[in-house]
């Protein structure tokens, strides 16, 4: 197989026109994310996903365009030459080198598959063969369909790639950087919103393939800079930093696309720690991570002397795995396991020597978000949630950092004078033995963003339930204390921690007066 890539260079006006031709062929031919849907049906659909090809093969044994085009390019399957030219502008995806001609058919160079924007629009992502879809036999397989190194393989969309994308900030931004951009995912989003985008990567053929998928689908040119972590951007600052790193915990640097090169979680730590110095004021640095659970350490604290200063900080675990369970994961996606029994052994071993070594007891993965607030007492909040969220939750990460802010200016006084009301779709749920008088205890509920659930005792239920925005907090703590016969001066000096925590959960939103 050639290493050979296609060519797409929006300087050269030809090679831009004949770009524009390729992807007006694909939107026509409905090869697209709702077209690829609708071809497939949602269980071929679903299975593409898991990287499991053959209900698509099935879905695509007809002859038109669609077909055509998800053989071509998702299932790596060559196709005569005539059925590709029906599809595509094939002369001019021959000279750029979307496709190759062998004979009488031709095969694709490249993986592109249609993504979804997030305002409806129909972009695509490239990567190297076999990296989108890849089949059962990973990350072996996509080797030797792009013919290099596996070290060098580019991969396409993923779970991480669209977490990252769910949970990034998208207001308007002068400047954003994508560091590590890997099939370019994130500057085609940050493209949407940004007027300037940077993306780096240490490995050449990752920034090319950027380059085709920002082409590809209309966006315009990156700033593509070849180096490690903030080496290619030297001392330049940025609005918004977004990474989705080679955070892979592992003994050696195999794949340069997951494993670090570092020892042990010490990559994310160093990002994280070196962001500060590349943001600008209120900018953010949101980026995916694993971090070790080291014996004998609280990974909450481990994760607290990671933030640099001068920044504020949310910090999510999603997943726990034990060493075994984190060691497998990763030699699967490499194709260990189908290596021989022995090599297999001596690669596990590896593993589970280098966590001994660094008395790693397991592994977490997650979201860091760093918000540069130049405040004095940063608010730096380091949660586990593995419950299902609702993406995109870009603008949950904005509301949470303006809640710190509003939380950390307003004092006792100033949070019973003030007025709120309760978040939209939050429920009450009453949770007590069936016939009982009364519940045992209450739990308000989120619908929307985290879909947070809380306790709440009977006080907390009772101001939570008559919040409108039309009164003072104080005035609602007095009539409740009426109500139940207790002193208002006692109730009014217990419960502002509690109306804080609804408040910093987003429970509660403070309501402008005046």
């Amino acid at each position: 197989m050639s290493t050979h890539l296609p060519t797409a260079d929006l300087r050269d006006p030809d090679s831009a026109a004949r770009t524009a031709r390729l992807r007006d062929a694909l939107r026509a031919a409905g090869f697209t994310a709702d077209g690829l849907l609708e071809l497939l049906g949602a269980p071929a659909y679903a299975a593409l996903a898991r990287s499991e090809t053959v209900p698509a093969l099935r879905a695509t044994r007809g002859t038109d365009a669609p077909a055509t085009l998800v053989r071509l390019f998702l299932l790596q399957r060559p196709v005569p030459y005539d059925r590709a030219a029906a599809a595509l502008p094939v002369e001019d995806c021959l000279a750029d080198g979307w496709l190759v001609r062998d004979g009488d058919e031709v095969r694709a160079s490249v993986d592109v598959r249609p993504y979804g924007g997030p305002d409806g629009q129909d972009w695509w992502i490239v990567s190297d063969l076999g990296c989108a879809v890849g089949g059962a036999g990973g990350i072996r397989a996509a080797e030797e369909a792009a013919g290099v190194d596996r070290a060098q393989l580019v991969l396409g969309v993923g779970g991480a790639s669209t977490t990252l994308a769910g949970i990034t900030v998208r207001t308007p931004v002068a400047k954003a950087l994508d560091l590590g951009t890997g099939s370019g995912i994130q500057a085609l989003h940050a493209s949407a919103y940004a007027t300037q985008v940077t993306a780096t990567d240490l490995n050449p053929r990752a920034l090319r393939i950027a380059r085709l998928t920002l082409a590809l689908s209309g966006a315009p040119e990156a700033d593509l800079r070849e180096g490690s972590l903030f080496e290619p951007v030297g001392e330049e600052t940025y609005d918004l930093i977004v990474s989705n790193p080679p955070f892979v915990i592992s003994p050696g640097a195999r794949l340069t696309y997951r494993d670090g090169g570092m020892g042990g979680d010490d990559l994310c730590r160093t990002l994280v720690q070196q962001a500060a110095a590349h943001l600008n004021d209120g900018g953010y640095c949101q980026l995916l991570a694993n971090w070790q659970h080291v014996e004998g350490e609280d990974w909450r604290d481990r994760l607290r002397s990671w933030v640099p200063r001068g920044c504020d900080a949310w910090i999510v675990q999603r997943e726990v795995q034990d060493v075994t369970q984190y060691a497998e994961l990763w030699l699967r996606d490499a194709g260990d396991h189908r290596t021989s029994p022995e090599e297999y052994a001596a690669r596990y071993d590896a593993w589970l020597e280098e966590f001994e070594a660094r008395k790693t007891k397991a592994v977490g993965f997650g979201w860091i978000t760093l918000r540069k607030s130049g405040a004095e007492a940063p608010s730096i909040t380091v949660e586990e949630w593995p419950h299902p969220v609702e993406q995109p939750l870009g603008a949950a990460v904005v509301d949470h950092f303006a809640r710190q802010d509003y939380l950390r200016e307003t004092d006792d006084a100033a949070l019973l004078a003030a007025h709120f009301r309760l978040a939209p779709e939050v429920v009450q749920e009453q949770v007590g033995l069936p016939g009982a008088e009364d519940p045992e205890h209450v739990v308000l509920r989120q619908n929307r963003g985290m879909r947070r659930a809380t306790k709440v005792d009977t006080v907390g239920a009772g101001f939570a339930g008559v919040c409108d925005g039309s009164l003072p907090a104080g005035r609602i703590l007095d009539a409740i204390a009426q109500l139940m016969g207790e002193d208002p001066v006692l109730l009014r000096d217990r419960t502002p921690e509690a109306i804080r925590m609804l408040v910093e959960q987003g429970f509660l939103e403070p309501v402008g007066q005046g």
